[in-house]
């Protein structure tokens, strides 16, 4: 038997915890009254997400050079130092969404939200602003009428008027 490569672990990994999730997510009990949009829709819908990008990643063949951490950094360092090293990308990654959760409340879910996906993909190297800030907006726009006028999930709405 061939041995499993890294992909593949996680791969595992991930369609075992996705099927957990999945299993909880079919124990969450159900409105007595009709909606169209129960409870558990949501959990369901991203756990079958989830088990479906791990088939993928199971799936997906490795690339056949992997270097090292300490090639990567001189790599990293040659090309954009500091500020793109692996760990800086963590801690500025996780500094926007701490800001971006105190945010929330007052700015509010829209104008945060477009904030932090054109803030993240400027920062990781995405120039097309246009382009950006048209998908971030309507994905993000899209996620709060879903959210707001379909599911009745409150969401905040800060500076905007609806």
């Amino acid at each position: 038997m061939n041995k499993l490569n890294i992909n593949q672990k996680i791969g595992i990994i991930l369609a075992l915890f996705a099927l957990g999730y999945i299993w909880m997510a079919f124990q969450i009990p159900g409105f007595s009254l009709p909606r169209p949009v129960d409870s558990d829709t949501f959990p369901k819908a991203l756990g079958s997400a989830l088990l479906v990008l791990a088939v993928l990643l199971f799936l997906e063949k490795p690339r056949q050079h992997v270097q090292d951490d300490d090639e990567q950094d001189d790599i990293i360092e040659e090309t954009g130092g500091f500020w793109t090293s692996p760990r800086m990308r963590v801690a500025v990654t996780s500094v926007a969404i701490i800001a971006y959760a105190f945010a929330l409340q007052p700015i509010g879910f829209v104008v945060t939200s477009i904030l932090l996906c054109c803030g993240l993909a400027y920062y990781y190297g995405y120039r097309n602003h246009k382009a950006n800030l048209l998908a971030s907006s309507g994905v993000v726009l899209a996620l709060y009428f879903m959210m707001s006028y379909v599911m009745d999930v409150y969401l905040p709405t800060g500076i905007l008027p609806f």
